[in-house]
């Protein structure tokens, strides 16, 4: 009870929880961009299957806790009763083409950040100040006609919880069924490949960042059962939480830091203990005006486009995606085509070469 009650529960848990996502994938490489463009141009699909992977492991915990009482994911914002599919969309494809421009998502930068990239932090200090924009600024003034007011009820039919919705359509409990189903075939699909299934530190990162984001659901839900003060539960994301910690650096308002400012500063911390571990550290910038323009545009987009879509690649595309949220898909597949739009902007000269068809040279 004592260590729930304490102030520094949360930070510290989160901390402990990046350290972790942050040493492992800066130790595998894991990178939902990179496993994209690798995919859509190598033909390599292991990376893609490591972000599968880190859902589906993260939806069958999450589950797990939920039935046993240590997770009230029912409280997370994703399964709120407003679908806002506007904001998913264009949030989605804002955020797939800025994450395009930069070469990685938010988490990946934070990870970038450990290992000395001076380039992130231009990043990260712009996805961060445009999120403030989109939640609480300018761009807010946009986002709520655009947005939040165009948002369909789904109470009626138990909200965004894709097991609640099949549950009502068939008049009975089969929440678990749907989520075995889906955790199946979501495992089926990444082991299928019988190259995949030898990598096993693929497979170890996979399960490691899997069982990170229901630790933050069970964390989060622990320390709002017996905090005074109103505890968000969440899992992970890296957009808001960026702009958070920017907050907690340059201001005091007498709040502590919550779970998500303790993840973002817990992966940088992770990735920088890797990277100088391995000597693997590397101070980069910005080569020239153009190249930081475009870090700087792609943040932005980010930023916002995160806000907009309420979350980013493992905010929607594993913690959302834990919860069962319907808006998992709808934003995952509008980041993908925002980031095939955003490659083919960089490597074809136009972003609607993403839809014509994809020719790869025959192999010599």
């Amino acid at each position: 009870m004592e260590l729930a009650t304490s102030p520094w529960f949360l930070p510290l848990a989160g901390l402990a929880a990046g350290a972790v996502m942050g040493y492992f994938a800066r130790r595998e490489h894991f990178c939902t961009m990179s496993a994209l463009e690798r995919h859509w141009y190598a033909g390599d699909s292991a990376g893609l299957r490591t972000w599968v992977l880190a859902a589906a492991v993260a939806l069958a915990l999450t589950q797990i806790l939920a039935a046993a009482g240590y997770a009230d994911i029912g409280a997370s914002f994703y399964l709120a009763s407003d679908f806002v599919w506007t904001g998913y969309v264009l949030g989605g494809l804002a955020f797939g083409f800025g994450m395009a421009l930069v070469g990685t998502c938010g988490f990946g930068a934070l990870v970038r950040t450990g290992g000395g990239s001076l380039r992130s932090i231009v990043v990260l200090s712009m996805l961060g100040v445009s999120a403030l924009a989109a939640q609480k600024g300018l761009i807010a003034q946009a986002r709520v006609p655009i947005v939040d007011s165009l948002g369909i009820d789904m109470s009626g039919i138990g909200g965004q919880s894709l097991a609640s919705i099949a549950s009502a359509a068939v008049g009975a409990d089969v929440r678990w069924l749907v989520a075995l189903l889906v955790a199946l075939g979501m495992l089926w699909w990444v082991f299928r490949d019988g190259g995949y299934r030898s990598k096993w530190g693929s497979i170890a990162v996979g399960t490691i960042i899997g069982a990170a984001i229901a630790f933050g659901w069970a964390a989060t839900t622990y320390a709002a059962r017996h905090a005074f003060e109103p505890v968000q539960i969440e899992a992970g994301s890296f957009v808001v939480p960026v702009a958070d910690t920017i907050l907690q650096l340059i201001t005091f308002t007498g709040e502590f830091p919550d779970y998500g400012v303790g993840l973002v500063v817990g992966v940088v911390l992770g990735a920088a203990a890797c990277a100088f571990g391995r000597k693997d550290v590397r101070w980069e910038a910005c080569d020239d005006a153009r190249e930081l323009g475009r870090h700087l545009a792609g943040g932005f987009l980010m930023g916002v486009g995160g806000v907009f879509a309420m979350g980013c690649t493992i905010g929607q595309g594993v913690s959302a995606v834990s919860a069962l949220a319907i808006s998992a898909p709808v934003v995952l597949v509008s980041i993908g085509i925002g980031a095939r739009m955003g490659l083919a902007y960089l490597i074809e000269g136009s972003p609607f070469a993403a839809f014509r068809e994809f020719r790869r040279e025959p192999a010599e």
